[in-house]
């Protein structure tokens, strides 16, 4: 393990250590994936790691106008892992679909006629897919593991590659970037490297309500009270953030299952998540049905959470965006 330039740079090995012991606030229930396409192979030297991420998150600081690199990690040809952007804030990966999410970049081009992926590279895509997914409880589906190129770039509407999409993660992804090319040949991959299936909300047992960041940072506390220390083995979380409460008290409440991380409840409103149970749901702008408001669509099994109600509709993920409650299930 070595940290340079703000980065941590990792073999899957000491990732899975590391992935271990990490706290995250905010609810995971996507992993994004993405190649770099630029760079691609022919610049990885062996030992640039740290030149390329930075060099990557120079050009999304300073061209795209980004706060930071857009990513949480990279993946590199030797197999090794680069940390990126913090795991509490949300991605800049996928117009429209960064909520709740988990953004890999693998360093390469995968289109066909591109880069060859190195046995090291495919074993450790593979595998720090799986260990996300048993970290934040992500089922191996094609709805939770997603690919870019289903996403419209204008839009953000999931259509699985039928128009107005980028090629990413490349044509030879894992034999393919289509839907179809990922269920046969990636999450299978995933799946057998998991020790056991990961069900659907397998803390629900214990699980008492979602809740929302409001306000810009929150402390993270070890006892249900302002005076008592702040958790050291968790950041601030900040506004937007969806949270898991175990417990309640005075208050306050338990946002881990196995530990005392305490927030005050002051500072977060309850939400509620939501799966699409229509082929295609449209979100507008705002909550009814009027021309031109549509500024997107959900694809059925895509979850959302739930901030507000009004005669029907639904206002989703924090943002200005509605959908008809008649289409959603909650869980």
């Amino acid at each position: 393990m070595e940290t340079k330039l703000g980065f941590t740079k990792l073999t899957l090995a000491e990732f899975n250590t590391w992935l271990d012991k990490l706290r995250v606030g905010r609810t995971i229930l996507l992993i994004q994936q993405h190649h770099t396409f630029n760079p691609a192979y022919i610049l990885f030297k062996g030992t640039n790691h740290f030149n390329l991420q930075n060099g990557m998150r120079n050009f999304h600081v300073h061209h795209n106008g980004w706060s930071d690199i857009g990513q949480h990690f990279t993946t590199f040809p030797d197999g090794t892992i680069v940390t990126g952007r913090d795991m509490e804030k949300s991605p800049a990966c996928i117009f429209g679909n960064n909520a709740n999410s988990v953004c890999i970049e693998h360093l390469g081009n995968f289109d066909k006629r591109g880069d060859t992926m190195t046995d090291a590279h495919r074993g450790t895509i593979a595998g720090m897919t799986a260990a996300l997914c048993k970290k934040f409880s992500v089922p191996v589906d094609s709805q939770r593991i997603v690919y870019h190129h289903w996403y419209d770039l204008s839009s953000g509407a999931r259509n699985n590659g039928t128009k107005n999409n980028k090629s990413c993660p490349g044509t030879n992804f894992f034999g393919g970037n289509k839907v179809a090319d990922c269920e046969a040949n990636f999450l299978p991959l995933v799946a057998a490297l998991m020790a056991a299936p990961i069900p659907a909300d397998n803390l629900t047992n214990t699980l008492k309500k979602y809740v929302a960041i409001n306000t810009a940072t929150l402390n993270v506390r070890t006892k249900a009270d302002a005076k008592s220390a702040l958790a050291k083995d968790r950041a601030a979380l900040i506004r937007g953030a969806i949270l898991r409460v175990y417990r309640e008290k005075d208050g306050w409440q338990k946002i881990a299952e196995s530990k005392n991380h305490w927030i005050s409840g002051k500072f977060t409103q309850e939400v509620k998540r939501a799966t699409v149970n229509t082929d295609v749901l449209n979100v507008r702008s705002t909550p009814e049905v009027v021309a031109g408001n549509v500024v997107g669509t959900l694809m059925k099994g895509q979850e959302v959470f739930t901030e507000q109600e009004v005669n029907g509709w639904c206002k989703i993920n924090m943002e200005e965006k509605w959908v008809s409650k008649t289409f959603l299930d909650f869980a």
